[in-house]
């Protein structure tokens, strides 16, 4: 049987965005359609989420690296440490991409891979020390993209006759004439649908795919969208009416949610002097009705990304590869989108860190159309594919192959929650004062979430404990409740021994012998 495997990542894409994990206005009928012949996970969770991140600029606001970093070396950011964009990942890691060129298959990436390289063996001007989008060590970049590095793109805009934007950023704005102040703008993008990013990207991926389909091959597509910013080509900046969108999970106020805690403090505060989405609107100021349009663009990216798909999934069945071909499709992280007065991602509510996993594995058709209620993590995807392509799973990985989990309703040795680290050290760099109780070193948390509990324990702040089963959304922290210590201590004694059972395994699990 061929060997071929695509691997998609959209990202910033919410889990509950996907029609068939609930969405009331279908948004994705492609990928429902991939669900339905695939297995659906409902409790997938990525490990790890930089620091928002900060946005001075569209160049410093790129995509993110340690989410990224653990689905790529299936290790925990306590192990991996790439713990914020620009924090470089050791040499010392295997990856994603070497292992697959162990198999005999060389990596291709379409997209970014948003890896800052180690700066101890190479030359101090070398010019992938200026930026933290370098490419992982293995992968073959076939088309380079990211915020970053546009210029593929512009030169194939270009070529289709758009006047060339200058600077290349400002191919994501709106022109000033569009724009209203302190309103959010969902005028379309100057670019047509068919020419964006998004068909950019999936354009050369099908070609590849056209032309390969009697060789084994490993793709690796990496979509930006529906990461901000909010601009869309027609017509999905308007697809969806504003008016039929709820309004986010949220509480009364605005200072009600921030004094939840510290953090939430900080990422407000972060949020009011950021441009996030490629138009000067303030996002914490914005009415109702600008929330629900910037809701609207959101939703509609996510359905430029499902039509552009279903082009893909289409062509492998025209060719005849759908059947010999391990689809994966995730995301980076989710997109607070509002929800506790928040945009962006990070801190600790599962806006952010509950996103989509679709796994088709065409070895088993019996698990075709199954749902997996069984915790996953990003951890999970390299050892998965290495497994399917019948490769060693290196010792030093925290992640286990989900494989099994096709075939069995539930493991009995399997995972009972999900293990997340967050690491926002560049606020206090930009956006608050450098006192002692904002030390970068004190800057992070982690926490343990199960089906009953998210317990949430920080570096230095006060921890925070959610009732999952009778507060959903997280509005209500029980850590401050009396009645509830003994339910702290048992989260922070589960958390404590999940992390003491995943220190780094790299060398710890050889030994060397004296045969004498």
């Amino acid at each position: 049987m061929p060997r071929k495997v695509l691997l998609i990542t959209a990202d910033q894409f919410r889990f509950d965005h996907l029609g068939c994990t609930g969405h009331p206005l279908k948004p994705t009928p492609n990928l429902d359609g991939l669900a339905a012949e695939s297995s659906l996970f409902l409790k997938h969770f990525t490990n790890a989420i930089p620091c928002g991140p900060s946005r001075a600029s569209l160049h410093t606001g790129l995509p993110c690296g340690p989410s990224r970093a653990s689905l790529h070396t299936g290790l925990y950011a306590c192990n991996h440490r790439s713990v914020t964009n620009g924090t470089p990942l050791d040499r010392r890691h295997t990856n994603l991409a070497l292992e697959v060129r162990k198999a005999g298959i060389e990596p291709l990436l379409y997209g970014y891979s948003d890896t800052s390289v180690d700066p101890r063996r190479i030359h101090a001007k070398d010019p992938s020390l200026d930026t933290f989008e370098s490419i992982l060590p293995g992968f073959k970049s076939v088309v380079d993209f990211n915020l970053g590095y546009l210029e593929g793109w512009l030169d194939w805009l270009e070529d289709k006759g758009y006047e060339r934007p200058d600077p290349s950023e400002s191919v994501f704005h709106h022109s000033p004439e569009k724009i209203t102040e302190g309103r959010f703008c969902d005028e379309p993008a100057f670019y047509a649908a068919e020419h964006s990013d998004t068909a950019y990207l999936t354009h050369h991926a099908c070609h590849t795919i056209r032309n390969h389909r009697n060789e084994d091959w490993f793709i690796h597509l990496s979509l930006l969208r529906p990461h901000p910013p909010l601009i869309a080509p027609a017509p999905y900046n308007r697809l969806y009416d504003w008016r039929e969108l709820p309004l986010p999970e949220r509480g009364n106020s605005l200072l009600g949610d921030a004094a939840m805690h510290p953090l939430l403090e900080l990422w407000q505060q972060k949020i009011d002097t950021v441009d996030y989405f490629g138009s000067q609107a303030n996002m914490l100021r914005l009415c109702d009705e600008d929330i629900l349009r910037a809701k609207a663009v959101y939703l509609g990216l996510i359905t430029e990304v499902d039509k552009n798909l279903g082009k893909i999934f289409d062509l492998l069945k025209e060719t005849g590869q759908w059947d010999d071909t391990l689809i994966i499709f995730t995301s980076d992280h989710g997109e607070q989108l509002g929800d506790h007065h928040l945009w962006g991602k990070g801190g600790c509510f599962d806006s952010s860190w509950h996103i989509p996993l679709i796994l088709r594995n065409p070895k088993i058709p019996a698990s075709h159309g199954i749902t997996v209620s069984a915790f996953s993590e990003h951890v999970d995807i390299t050892p998965t594919i290495l497994a399917w392509l019948d490769q060693e799973i290196p010792l030093a990985m925290d992640g286990r192959s989900l494989l099994p989990n096709l075939q069995a309703e539930r493991l009995e040795d399997w995972k009972t929650g999900v293990f997340c680290e967050f690491d926002w050290r560049s606020l206090p760099q930009r956006h608050v004062e450098r006192d002692e109780e904002r030390r970068f070193e004190n800057q992070q948390l982690c926490l343990w979430r199960d089906d009953d509990f998210k317990y949430v324990h920080f570096a230095k702040h006060p921890p925070l404990l959610f009732d999952l089963k009778n507060d959903p959304h997280e509005t209500t922290n029980l850590a401050e409740n009396p009645a509830y210590l003994s339910v702290c201590n048992k989260y922070l004694t589960t958390l404590l021994q999940h992390r003491m059972r995943h220190s780094d395994r790299n060398l710890t699990l050889w030994q060397l012998t004296d045969d004498q």
